[in-house]
């Protein structure tokens, strides 16, 4: 019998400013298994992919968000419980317009802001990181930065 495939869509982005030492990016992390990756989750009924990414970064990372543009999606495979999952990850670059990392929810043990290369080298998914290098280059091109 061929596994059950189920389709999954979530929403995140990347956060990024300039700081003192150039430009930096949030990231969410967990202690076990260690993994640093980018914030995203899964829409709520009648959200659209940009709602979801703002509301599922402001609960992962504490901050308030405005999107400032698309940065494409990433897809990938992975299987629970005898089903095979399609997933399509939307991901947004984003600017953080209030709020406070210490306010970022349970899903999470840490989220901290990273100069953007330390950032790429802490990243647990080459997928996630190609969506973070795309990031740092349109802010880049938005700001005079490092």
């Amino acid at each position: 019998m061929k596994p059950r495939v189920v389709r999954d869509v979530s929403a995140g982005g990347v956060i990024a400013r300039s700081g003192e030492d150039g430009l930096e990016i949030v990231l969410v992390g967990r202690e076990r298994p260690p993994r640093w990756n980018l914030p995203k989750g899964t829409p709520l009924v009648g959200e659209t992919l940009e709602i979801t990414a703002r509301r599922e970064v402001q609960e992962e990372t504490g901050l308030e968000v405005q999107i400032l543009e698309s940065l494409g999606a990433i897809t990938y495979w992975f299987a629970i419980a005898g089903a095979r999952h399609h997933k399509t990850v939307h991901f947004y670059l984003l600017e953080a317009t209030g709020g406070d990392t210490a306010n970022h929810d349970w899903e999470h043990d840490f989220v901290a802001w990273m100069p953007a290369g330390e950032a790429l080298r802490h990243m647990s998914f080459r997928n996630e990181a190609g969506i973070a290098e795309r990031a740092i280059e349109r802010m880049r091109v938005r700001l005079p930065v490092g």
